[in-house]
């Protein structure tokens, strides 16, 4: 179940509908007492979040979700047309998982909610990745370097999650972006190639299992192993 926080009528119901005709079941809520009263008798695999709301703002809500112990890992996306960069950082820091600007594509929207579960999903079987002297447990968001924490962005994260889910295979740029940001490449952008760039440095002695693979994409590779 997703529940969906937005005072906006048209929005909500235009989201809500999108998510229950492919494959999500959603419900949603105009005001924050409604949204409080529906926790208390059942809790969400989801939520997104507007900022602007009636007598209590997003960030606020995020706060106490953050701050109890029931939903501190209650997976958040914050929906909202406060696209500063600003804005974005307080969400981001306040524990919002994922942040997206109105106005957004229903695709992006699915996809970013798609990938946002299949990183936090809860199995009873632990997925872990050590190549090396990396480390990588997606579930606990834990990235360790020859046994140091690393932290990395969100982007950042799911780019590393997604060349493990995929260990051994090539990725292209477009399927990258597909499977990160939630659009097809444009022939342009260097948005993955910036990324790597930056989780590599991230990762110092263990970014070289991170291929380049010329004229095709990137795969988990190297000499780390």
């Amino acid at each position: 179940m997703i529940y969906f926080l937005e005072d906006d009528n048209n929005i909500r119901n235009f989201v809500i509908y999108a998510l229950n005709n492919t494959g999500f079941e959603a419900k949603g809520f105009e005001h924050p007492q409604k949204f409080w009263a529906a926790m208390k008798e059942s809790k969400p695999e989801l939520l997104l979040l507007d900022i602007m709301l009636p007598d209590e703002d997003g960030i606020e809500i995020l706060k106490k979700l953050r701050s109890s112990n029931d939903t501190r890992k209650l997976p958040v996306i914050m929906l909202t047309a406060k696209g500063s960069e600003y804005d974005k950082v307080m969400g981001l820091d306040n524990g919002a998982d994922d942040y997206i600007s109105k106005p957004f594509g229903t695709m992006e929207l699915i996809s970013r909610i798609k990938a946002l579960l299949r990183r936090t999903g809860r199995s009873d079987e632990l997925t872990e990745y050590r190549r090396g002297k990396l480390y990588l447990c997606p579930s606990k968001h834990i990235i360790r370097v020859g046994g140091e924490n690393i932290s990395l962005t969100l982007k950042e994260f799911e780019l590393l999650c997604i060349l493990f889910e995929n260990e051994g295979m090539v990725l292209t740029r477009d399927e990258i972006l597909s499977k990160v940001w939630g659009y097809e490449f444009d022939g342009e952008s260097r948005t993955v190639d910036v990324h790597i760039r930056t989780l590599r440095s991230k990762l110092g002695s263990a970014g070289g299992i991170i291929e380049t693979v010329r004229g095709l994409g990137y795969k988990i590779g190297g000499s780390d192993d």
